[in-house]
This record gives C-alpha cells, structure tokens and sequence, in this order.
C-alpha cells in the first residue's frame, strides 16, 4: 500500500529567512517543530560565520596596517579586539574564516579540530534534521542506525564507520543505502564540517543553506574538474527501435504510466524518444521521452553515464543536453512548436536543464516538464509558465541529492506540483526504477495517475511518429 504526499510549494526559502512563528504552534508535528528549530539555528550559525568573516577582515585590513604606521597604539588594540571576537570560546569561538588570512586561520583550527560556535550551530542544525526525518522514517531512529548517527553528529568517524560495517553485515549494502537515504546530505555535510580537512567545508556551508554545492564532500573538489570528464560536444543519431521497444511503443498514449513503461523500454545506454502527436485540437505536438543513468561504468561514450550524472546535477549545459538539442534539429522539430519532456532520473534532470537553457526556451514551446525520481528541486525553468511535475518515491535515494531531503525546511514554488509517496518498494535501486514507479503510479491506492494524466490533456490525440534517437558524447 502506498501512503501519499502531495505538495504544491511556494517559492523555495533560503536560510537567512526564519520562519514567521505558528500561532497555533501545539497543532503542528513534532517533525514540523524539529525543522523550524534547524531553520533558526541555520539562520544562527550562518551569521555567526559572517561575523567572523567580516572580524578578520577588519583585523587583517591594509588599513589597518596603513594605520598602524600613524597610530601604532590604536591599531594594536584594534587588531587585538578582532583576535579575541574571532577565538573567545564564550564567544564565536575560532571563527575566523575569509580572504588569505582568514583561510589560512580556519584551516589550522579545522586541522587543530578547534570549532566555532557557527560550526556548532550548524551540526545542532543538521542534528535536528535528522531527528526530523526519523520521525517519519522510524528506521533512522533503531538502535544500529541511531549509533551511526549519533556517532557523525558527534564527529567519531571511526565509531560511525564500525556502525555501517555492522549494518552492512546485518542488512547489506542496498539496504543500508535506504536506511540513511533520507539524511544522506546531512550526514555528508556533517562529514564535511567535523573532519579536519578545511577544503570540503563550502559543501556543508551551502548545503546548510540550501543551495546546491559546488564541490564534493570528500575532498572539496570542484565541480569544474568534472566537466574536464565530460566534454562531448553531444551527438543524435537517427536508429530503428528494436522489437521489444516497437511492441512497447505500440500500445502507448498520452499517459504518465505510459510514457515511463516507454523510457523503461529505451533502457539506459544512450536511446531518446522523440513522438510526433496530431492532437485532437488540430496541433501537432511533441514529447521527448529521456531515460535516466546506465550505473554499469563511470563513463561508456552517452550521456547517460555516471559523469554526465554528476555533471548535470551541477551545471545545465551538459553534453546530454548538448545532444537533445541536435536531436530536435535533426528531426526538424518546426520553430514555436509545443513541447513535453519527460524524464527519469538523469533523463528528469536533464530535462529541466533544458527549461533552464535559453536556446531551448526561445526556440520551442515548452508546456510541461514531468520528472521521476530526480533531483530537481535546485533548478528553476526560464519560464516559469512551464508547468513542473516531480514524482517522488521517499524510498528513493535519488531525488534527495539535490539535498532537499524529507526534512529540509526549503520548499519548492507554488506553481510546481511535487507528488510523494511511500510503498513497498524500499530497497534501493529498486526504489528507484522506473518499473517501480509505473506499478505504483499503476495502482488504485493513489491519485497521482490521473491528477497528471489532466494535467496533459492537450497531448491526447494520435500518435503518428516515434522516433529513437541514439545520443552520444561525440
């Protein structure tokens, strides 16, 4: 039995803006409570680390040296003032941070594990995000689960990582991935704060605020390097569907469940769908269908690898939507024509990364984006007549990486129609398939089906074109 959530949100907060206080605060959950409390303390931290930034930049001015050469004393006790602000342990604690010195400062204290108190509101903050999210994921909060979480909330790697071994053994891999899926950004950000590598801070920083990180977690990378992986200009070549994806494609219609048994059918090694429907209103519409990660290597010559993955959780223009854009050139797509995408997984994501993109939004008419299982909640179409609709399964892994888990506090916008729910696909990446969302989509226990499906009505009609497309990296 599946158990429904159904969200239509406003525009996403941001850290710096607390909550306005509930007036009937003893009606809301204690998972509600538990998420306001993060936003405050997320507000805290994240002005407590301005204030060290702007301390050591006072402290570390060329002013002030200016100064110091005219008035020795003033400058002294004014640099003195700044250092005992940035390291009172009654205070912001080591807080300095920002340009050269400020820098060099924290990464000593990170590697001296001294913390600031910004960075002990922060970890209060993700702490209570996880409570959050096991009070509606009772999972997290069984004994081996909560000695993990526990154990990274206080910084004792080594315990944590004796929990997951314990898990591993216990339960396996899959499952313990789906465990922890819910928490999975905050316990990475707290990785980042707690250890003593200061290059992977900026990770957790953002990810507290809510925005979408720009480095990895581990060793704070930069996304650029990965774009140095993935290169590929982007290529569409027109290809014969194989018989099992004709007989698929036989018997679909303008129908969610349809449309992802079809990006079921196109696999994952590099197939696109582009149909043609003469609509009963007279118009000719379109809608690509984009299939999701192939996990087998890190790249194999698609777009649809681990690289182009990572690649497009963090930027928009990316060699698989450098490849869709040939795609509709080559098959002769008419300028102003109306368009639908939809997509799984890495398909979802590039999808929006289309609407984000500005030859795409000028060129055609794009009506409706609908992903599935993707990590979308950080990117917003240049249009915001688009109409978004984001299916979610909370077992999934995947869609919580844009780090907008069960129990974050940001929302996405009013006008975007976000569909959750719980079933008993738990275990990742079975959660995950698109198969899994198509029998629950399928079933009787939801609504979500037929709240899409009216939601597309303009694409019924006939269809009278499908065309594969085999896209690739060059």
């Amino acid at each position: 039995m599946a158990v429904e959530t159904v969200h239509t949100r406003d525009t996403a907060k941001t850290a710096h803006t607390s909550p306005s206080p509930s007036p009937r605060a003893a009606d809301r959950t204690d998972a509600e409570l538990l998420v306001a409390a993060s936003v405050l303390l997320a507000d805290a931290a994240l002005a407590a680390r301005r204030t060290g930034a702007g301390l050591t930049a006072a402290g570390s001015s060329w002013r002030v040296g200016l100064q110091a050469l005219r008035r020795p004393t003033w400058a002294f006790g004014a640099a003195l003032t700044a250092a005992r602000a940035v390291t009172n342990p009654a205070g912001l604690g080591f807080a300095a941070n920002g340009g050269v010195v400020g820098e060099a400062v924290r990464s000593l204290g990170a590697v001296a594990r001294r913390r600031p108190a910004a960075v002990a509101m922060a970890v209060d903050a993700f702490a209570l995000r996880i409570e959050a999210a096991a009070r509606e994921h009772p999972n997290l909060a069984a004994p081996l689960a909560k000695r993990l979480t526990d154990a990274v909330i206080a910084g004792r790697r080594f315990e944590a990582l004796r929990a997951a071994r314990e898990l591993v053994d216990l339960f396996g891999v899959t499952r313990t991935l789906t465990t922890f899926s819910p928490v999975i950004m905050e316990l990475l950000a707290l990785q980042g704060l707690l250890d003593e590598n200061p290059a992977n801070d900026s990770f957790s920083w953002v990810t507290l605020a809510g925005g979408v990180p720009g480095t990895d977690p581990f060793l704070g990378l930069p996304a650029g390097l990965i774009r140095h992986l993935n290169p590929g200009p982007g290529r569409a070549e027109r290809v014969e569907p194989d018989a099992m994806l004709a007989r698929v494609l036989s018997r679909s219609g303008n129908d969610i469940v349809r449309y992802i048994d079809d990006i079921s059918a196109l696999g994952n090694h590099g197939l696109a769908l582009l149909r043609r429907i003469d609509c009963a209103d007279g118009a000719q519409r379109h809608v690509l269908l984009l299939p999701g990660t192939s996990f087998g290597r890190l790249r194999n010559g698609t777009p649809q690898d681990l690289v182009g993955a990572f690649d497009a959780a963090l930027c928009t223009d990316t060699t698989y939507t450098r490849a869709v854009k040939e795609l509709l050139v080559r098959a002769g797509v008419p300028s102003g024509s109306e368009l639908m995408i939809v997509g799984h997984s890495l398909g979802g994501i590039t999808a929006m990364n289309l609407a984000c993109d500005l030859d795409v939004v000028s060129t055609y008419q794009l009506t409706h984006v609908i992903t599935v299982g993707s990590p979308i909640d950080n990117k917003r179409p240049l249009d915001p007549a688009v109409q978004i609709v984001s299916l979610v399964n909370k077992h999934d892994v995947i869609p919580g990486l844009d780090g907008r888990g069960p129990a974050s506090a940001y929302e996405v916008p009013a006008s975007w129609l976000e569909l959750a729910w719980l079933d008993e696909t738990y275990d990742y990446p079975l959660s995950h398939a698109p198969q899994a969302y198509a029998a629950t989509l399928s079933g009787d226990d939801l609504p979500h089906r037929a709240r899409v499906n009216a939601l597309i009505t303009a694409y019924d009609g006939e269809i009278v074109g499908n065309q594969p497309y085999q896209l690739l990296d060059k």
